[in-house]
């Protein structure tokens, strides 16, 4: 076999003399592992051969493994694309403002499983006089000292939010709130959404749906008010 140099100096007896010094070399560099030639027919390269196979298998796995949970991601996603509709659906049937507040809170409740929902709206509605979960603010929600600081966001707000947020939200039920989201309705007000698990709603959340379901229910709510 021809004698091979290097540009640096070594030569291939060099390279392998190395190699046999540091037989843990191609688990540190499997990528270079991956682009040798092996030569089969030679008994004594049959364990880097396998070596190189159970490297591509052990990729093939992790890209099944990974591919299963974006087809899982994915059906979640149609999932939540179906609910939201039928939800808006719903918003849209109703026959008027006390139907419509009573559409959001019962489909949230039942559809997207959340314990506790609760609408404040700016103005006074003597439709919906006597709906425990809606309340009227005559001097409008941005007022509310404790949501000052939600509306300059511009995005909803989702977590373990502040007592007195929650008091303002949710009432008396507040302590039984663990984790929520706070959204906007345009300008009509606001929709709070309370859980009581702690991590049904955090920071990190994506919040695609959200707008969603706030859009739709300010929408709806925006045909009578």
């Amino acid at each position: 076999m021809a004698e091979l140099t290097l540009k640096t100096g070594l030569e291939a007896m060099d390279v392998a003399a190395w190699l046999r010094r540091h037989p843990t070399f191609l688990k540190d560099f499997p990528d270079i592992a991956e682009t040798l030639v092996i030569p089969r027919e030679r008994g004594s390269a049959a364990s880097l051969a396998g070596y190189q196979l159970e490297l591509l298998r052990e990729r093939q796995r992790e890209l099944e493994a990974r591919l299963a949970e974006l087809v899982e991601i994915a059906s979640e996603n149609e999932q939540r694309v179906v609910q939201v509709h039928s939800y808006t659906l719903s918003l849209l049937r109703a026959p008027d403002l006390a139907a419509c507040a009573r559409a959001i809170v019962a489909g949230l409740r039942e559809d997207f499983h959340t314990e506790q929902v609760s609408l404040l709206l700016n103005g006074t509605h003597a439709a919906l006089a006597g709906l425990p979960w809606v309340r009227d603010v005559p001097e409008g929600v941005e007022r509310l000292p404790a949501l000052a600081d939600f509306f300059p966001r511009g995005e909803p707000l989702c977590g373990r939010l502040a007592p007195a947020k929650l008091e303002a939200l949710f009432g008396a039920a507040a302590p039984e709130v663990q984790s929520a989201a706070l959204l906007r309705l345009g300008t009509l007000g606001v929709l709070g959404i309370g859980s009581l698990d702690a991590n049904r709603f955090h920071p990190g959340i994506g919040t695609l749906f959200l707008k969603l379901i706030a859009e739709a229910a300010g929408a709806a709510l925006g045909r009578y008010v």
